[in-house]
């Protein structure tokens, strides 16, 4: 009887997939920045993309690094074409407590957007976007008040900055709410569409 040749066993290497690209933190990474730019188009004051940006990055960013990296260059791209449509008047803005009062609430909600990796819900989306707009009211007119000449450095003066602010609260809270709807929203039906998505992100 003749020998029968005896196959050789397949490396281990040769039926391996070749590794796949990652679209996750691109599609993050534009979503933020095309949320972060409408803040060039007109709109009503303080109804802007800024607290759910930072949550979503925070909730989706797979690197931490990454979650607190993205929203706050997105962010300083968008103050910086911001700065070159205005001119003079919102350039003084970076040298000012509020810009960065503004920028470590954005890395606060960006922190605060870890409590959210793998349990987005609609119920715990709202309530920190309306947890966020509070910490945004209370710390960007803190920061009005240490930067703006009308108001005296007292406690009267504090609490006038507190009313002044009041009556853009509710944009705040109305954008807020409306951009965590797009972005949250949005990425949910890319990711039931797009396999790929659910396994390169949180």
């Amino acid at each position: 009887m003749l020998p029968v040749p005896v196959q050789p066993l397949p490396s281990p290497t040769m039926n391996r997939a070749p590794s796949s690209f990652a679209p996750g933190p691109l599609v993050l990474t534009g979503l933020i920045v095309v949320a972060a730019l409408t803040r060039l188009l007109p709109h009503p004051p303080n109804f802007s993309p800024v607290e759910a940006i930072a949550l979503f990055g925070g909730a989706y960013f797979a690197a931490r690094g990454a979650a607190l990296l993205v929203p706050l260059a997105a962010m300083l791209l968008s103050d910086f074409a911001l700065g070159l449509l205005n001119g003079g008047i919102y350039l003084d803005y970076f040298t000012s407590a509020g810009f960065w009062l503004q920028y470590a609430c954005i890395a606060l909600l960006v922190v605060a957007g870890f409590g959210l990796r793998g349990r987005v819900s609609g119920g715990r989306v709202l309530g920190w976007s309306l947890a966020g707009s509070a910490l945004f009211f209370l710390v960007t007119n803190f920061g009005a008040w240490l930067g703006a000449p009308m108001y005296p450095q007292t406690v009267g003066g504090l609490g006038a900055a507190y009313v002044a602010g009041i009556p853009f609260f509710q944009w705040t809270v109305l954008g807020t709410l409306f951009y965590a709807a797009l972005l949250f929203g949005g990425f949910a039906l890319l990711r039931r569409r797009v396999p790929a998505l659910r396994a390169q992100t949180v």
